[in-house]
């Protein structure tokens, strides 16, 4: 069997992978080029990949009519043609579930670190501007008794509302049956954990931000595209809302210049699922699923179409 990983993961999972036959790892440390991916995947029975690759047909040509899986790392999978590979007869599996406690952390800190000005802070005291308490120096916003609007009430908006509610915030949800219109309105933090579809494309645009409160703040830890970063730009330039807390930016790496300019914006590098214990166990995950199917089992986690 030949296994191919396209981007370095935790050893624990490729001994695991080792035992099943070859292992190709890509030896460049970035998101390899479409021509890069092809070429890498000839001959590979399965395929190990990240988000930031994009698996379609053409990828699953390249590889040869041997390939039977694909092992994305990460929950979301809208960077494959799940249904160009399963009418191949390739199955496509995920992590879920493994990540939801560090995305939900995640999620809740860049609420906090927006809210009560702590990043700002930090960036005062090393740029050494002069400051002394007093009782309107760098007043941020509580939580309690504030409104948390959720959209997307999976395993990780769950996670985030748990949290919130320790906090004192009352929970509000929208998922696919409920309008977003009425918790747009009524929620002083949206936080987004829906995943990226087409109907969910620019989900929060200019007419979105609009009908939010010019006190409320955005979180988004799900996926860059789910917001028009240039409307939200042009909201939290003019004022229409008070603050954003990202993690996944529309065109990853690259973020909306006018953002990083903002002291009310607080910026993470897609780091959601970024703890050791965390990425450790999405890679055993993805081995455990081509081990499942290189052995003619059934996987813990295949992608329905």
């Amino acid at each position: 069997m030949r296994i191919v990983v396209t981007r370095r993961i935790p050893e624990a999972a490729l001994v695991e992978l080792r035992a099943l036959g070859e292992v190709r790892v890509s030896t460049q440390d970035r998101p390899l080029e479409p021509d890069e991916l092809r070429k890498a995947v000839a001959g590979a029975h399965a395929i190990v990949s990240m988000l930031h690759d994009r698996i379609d047909e053409s990828v699953a040509e390249a590889a040869g009519p041997q390939l039977r899986i694909v092992a994305n790392v990460a929950v979301g999978h809208d960077n494959i043609d799940v249904r160009t590979l399963t009418s191949r007869g390739i199955v496509v599996t995920n992590t879920p579930g493994v990540l939801t406690d560090a995305t939900a952390d995640l999620a809740f800190g860049l609420l906090l670190t927006l809210t009560r000005r702590i990043a700002e802070g930090d960036r005062l005291l090393r740029a050494g501007q002069p400051w002394s308490f007093h009782l309107g120096f760098m007043l941020g916003s509580g939580l309690q008794a504030k409104t948390l609007g959720i959209i997307g009430p999976g395993q990780i908006g769950r996670a985030m509302a748990k949290r919130a509610e320790a906090f004192g915030l009352h929970v509000v949800y929208s998922g696919r049956s409920e309008p977003k219109e009425t918790l747009l309105r009524q929620a002083d933090v949206v936080s987004l954990h829906c995943p990226l579809t087409p109907q969910t494309h620019h989900l929060i645009d200019a007419a979105a931000l609009r009908i939010m409160k010019p006190t409320a703040v955005l979180i988004n830890t799900t996926r860059g595209p789910v917001v028009d970063e240039s409307a939200l730009a042009d909201a939290l330039l003019t004022k229409q809302i008070a603050g954003a807390g990202l993690d996944v930016f529309e065109h990853e790496p690259d973020v909306e210049p006018r953002l990083l300019e903002l002291d009310n914006v607080v910026l993470t590098p897609h780091l959601g699922s970024a703890t050791v214990e965390t990425r450790t166990q999405m890679a055993l995950l993805a081995a455990d699923n081509v081990t499942a199917v290189l052995t003619g089992k059934a996987p813990e986690n295949p992608v329905r179409t």
